[in-house]
């Protein structure tokens, strides 16, 4: 079975504002990495707009910094999930729309295959925390303080404790926290 992990960037004052950091090559090494590890895509359709609206662009006009032309060819290559109920339709290859987070189908999407699964949207991390279906968490933490913005966790219902995996430092000071549920 293939690991849901909940993968996105954030300050240190618990904000998702991608627009308020800027990855190191060395931290979008890290990401592309983590994009290679992966099968599947979800998001939710603030971060698919997003997303969707810079990546592929950059795989047809590089921009000559390798490691960010590196992320987009990979990003544009890897299956994505959007969850909206206000999408018509989706243009990114190799996307599926879908309407609503059903336990079920991520359940059967989770035994499918061979890669893990990468969620990147804060609405769609909340979501899944509450349906117990997140097997990971990295948290990628940049020394930035926006004092207000989008709190990743704002909506989860219950306590989640969590066991501290691993920590990764990046030479800009971002840290990479990574967590997994503790069993109950």
């Amino acid at each position: 079975m293939r690991k849901l992990i909940a993968a996105i960037n954030m300050t240190l004052d618990g904000f998702c504002d991608h627009t308020a950091m800027i990855p190191s090559d060395e931290t979008m090494r890290y990401f592309n990495e983590l994009l290679s590890s992966a099968g599947t895509l979800l998001y939710g359709r603030i971060t698919y707009q997003l997303m969707e609206s810079y990546w592929p662009l950059l795989v047809n006009n590089p921009s000559g910094d390798k490691p960010r032309d590196e992320f987009a060819v990979i990003i544009d290559n890897i299956s994505k999930i959007v969850f909206s109920r206000t999408l018509k339709d989706v243009d990114w290859g190799d996307t599926i729309l879908k309407k609503e987070v059903i336990k079920g189908d991520i359940l059967a999407l989770k035994q499918q295959a061979v890669k893990n699964i990468l969620v990147g949207s804060p609405s769609l991390i909340v979501a899944l925390t509450n349906l117990d279906l997140i097997d990971e968490y990295r948290l990628t933490v940049h020394p930035v303080i926006l004092g207000s913005g989008l709190p990743l966790f704002k909506n989860v219902k219950d306590r989640i404790h969590l066991t501290l995996l691993q920590t990764k430092t990046f030479d800009n000071g971002v840290v990479n926290l990574y967590y997994e549920p503790t069993k109950k």
